[in-house]
């Protein structure tokens, strides 16, 4: 057979000869089983969207936000709380191999390996069984973190002194008599530009409230703590004395 007599060359029958226009299915055929994607998909998804937006702002207006008073680096007393979803760590630092001089071990080792052992779950246990009981391992790892999380934060509501934690960062406004001795000394001495005009703190902490005798307070003044300078108040030992008398009467 002689080339080009009686031969046909017949490429892959996998390719079309002709090249037909990419046209999309229709989907008319299924009656109720779809939709076109614009208008009717995305107005659909707006209303949803714009429902929770809107409830979203309305419970923003009712529910106030739980805010406390500033905070004060003073106050030794002040027990901090995280949020819910850290409770579990917060619980697992008050545990003795977990805090004090073994707070590395409570807040860096044991929950990198907790995560990462959850994070290598797929690699130590790679069988294709879909059932729990056919996956030990992995089915282990999340029982025992599961169980772990929900016990530390168990612990951690139940031991908490919610009563106290309230009144603790409660916002207190203090009436202040602006006509009194010692509070033109506190203005006149500078002690606003770090106390706040109405004493409840600023850069400095609150002077509201705190259980000092006239006696103590003199004495921070002249000399000072903490991070606050000795030699700042720079009047007569009269004003010294209103100024001292005149805080220490200052309750929430």
């Amino acid at each position: 057979m002689h080339r080009g007599k009686g031969m046909k060359f017949v490429g892959d029958s996998r390719i079309p000869a002709e090249r037909k226009p990419n046209i999309p299915k229709d989907y008319s055929e299924y009656p109720g089983k779809t939709e076109a994607f614009w208008p009717n998909f995305l107005l659909k998804e707006w209303m949803v969207g714009s429902v929770f937006l809107i409830g979203y702002l309305i419970l923003t207006v009712v529910h106030e936000s739980p805010l406390e008073r500033k905070a004060d680096p003073t106050d030794a007393s002040y027990i901090p709380l995280p949020d819910w979803y850290f409770l579990f760590l917060y619980q697992l630092l008050k545990y003795k191999y977990a805090a004090g001089d073994y707070t590395l071990i409570g807040t860096v080792i044991m929950p990198g390996l907790a995560f990462g052992a959850l994070l290598l779950a797929p690699w130590l246990d790679r069988g294709p069984e879909r059932r729990p009981n056919k996956r030990p391992v992995a089915v282990g790892m999340m029982l025992l973190a599961l169980i772990s999380i929900v016990f530390l934060t168990w612990e951690s509501v139940v031991n908490h002194n919610w009563e106290k934690a309230e009144q603790q960062g409660k916002i207190v406004e203090v009436e202040i008599d602006e006509s009194a001795p010692g509070y033109k000394v506190y203005q006149e001495q500078g002690c606003i530009g770090c106390h706040g005009n109405n004493l409840s703190g600023g850069s400095g902490p609150s002077l509201i409230g705190t259980g000092l005798p006239p006696e103590e307070i003199a004495n921070i003044a002249k000399n000072g703590v903490g991070s606050m300078p000795a030699d700042i108040f720079k009047g007569s030992d009269e004003e010294l004395k209103q100024l001292s008398e005149f805080i220490a009467e200052l309750e929430e």
